[in-house]
């Protein structure tokens, strides 16, 4: 099972709702995963299809508990290359599709004449608890969340782009910054925050699956800040080697061509102690002369040798 598929079965792990979030959870699944049909005398009848069976359990309870509607509960095989169970919740207009579809707001009768409604139903925003009942149902009816493992990503599919514009509004009003794109014939909304995906989950009540996300994120931010500082100490001991390596050719030219003894003292000094301890650090060189020298004396020493001994180079070529 994915790790989506397990976030929207804990989410339908839930066993009561108040009636008017049963409304909100019920509107959202059938607003972007339900599909009208009509029929002959102008009756119609609503499908809502999924491939997880705990979302068409939780959806054919509500029915059944907040409107005493007994919906047909049906099976297929999918078309697709997985083969998966698809699982449909039909209510035809015997049951009283028309009326849910009023109630629920995904329809909206006006002047005698039912059109689809595109908008958010009014009575979603007046209730914290409503809002948060939505959101759940608009995930459950058309979200997907990949592996925190591989990345972060959480995402809303839907079907019209004023309604995606304003779920992503209501969804951003709890402090997350999710965005609207166009794929194909589809509107998306996404998160690619890994924080903000934790405060989506905890919105719609997947709380097991945010702690599994949480450590999942922890364990991948550590390993980063493991990696960062073994590049930054890997490159720093380079960069030490490299110097130690460049140090000890000057010296050696200096050696070779005018010999060590022209060098000041303490240039002398030095030099002598980078060739006899090629591996010390500039710390450590310092503390071995007399009088002990600090790591940016040792240095400042080290650069005037390096620029004797490119003045001998320029005075060869």
């Amino acid at each position: 099972m994915s790790f989506s598929a397990k976030v929207k079965s804990e989410i339908c792990r839930v066993a009561e709702y108040p009636r008017e979030e049963s409304l909100a959870i019920i509107s959202a699944i059938m607003k972007v995963s339900g599909t009208l049909m009509l029929g002959s005398h102008k009756s119609f009848s609503f499908r809502v299809s999924t491939e997880n069976p705990a979302i068409a359990r939780l959806l054919f309870k509500l029915l059944k508990e907040s409107f005493g509607i007994h919906s047909k509960l049906m099976v297929k095989k999918s078309n697709s290359l997985k083969k998966n169970n698809i699982y449909m919740v039909v209510i035809d207009e015997k049951m009283g599709a028309k009326d849910l579809l009023l109630e629920v707001g995904v329809m909206i009768e006006c002047d005698g004449i039912i059109t689809l409604n595109y908008s958010i139903p009014e009575f979603v925003l007046k209730d914290d608890n409503i809002k948060r009942a939505y959101i759940k149902g608009a995930f459950l009816g058309g979200g997907s969340i990949s592996n925190p493992e591989k990345t972060y990503h959480l995402e809303f599919v839907t079907h019209n782009v004023d309604y995606a514009k304003e779920l992503s509004a209501l969804i951003n009003k709890y402090g997350i910054n999710s965005k609207v794109i166009q794929r194909k014939s589809s509107y998306i909304i996404y998160i690619k925050e890994g924080e903000q995906i934790v405060d989506l989950l905890n919105i719609v009540g997947a709380h097991s699956s945010l702690l599994f996300f949480e450590n999942i994120r922890i364990m991948k931010e550590m390993r980063n800040n493991v990696n960062r500082l073994v590049n930054c100490e890997t490159a720093n001991l380079s960069k030490t080697v490299n110097a130690a390596v460049r140090q000890i050719e000057s010296i050696k030219l200096i050696s070779s061509t005018i010999g060590l003894n022209r060098l000041p003292k303490n240039l002398r000094d030095i030099a002598e102690l980078r060739l006899s301890y090629p591996d010390e650090s500039l710390k450590d060189l310092g503390e071995m002369l007399n009088p002990p020298v600090g790591k940016s004396g040792v240095n400042h020493r080290l650069r005037r040798i390096e620029k004797i001994a490119s003045e001998i180079r320029n005075e060869q070529y």
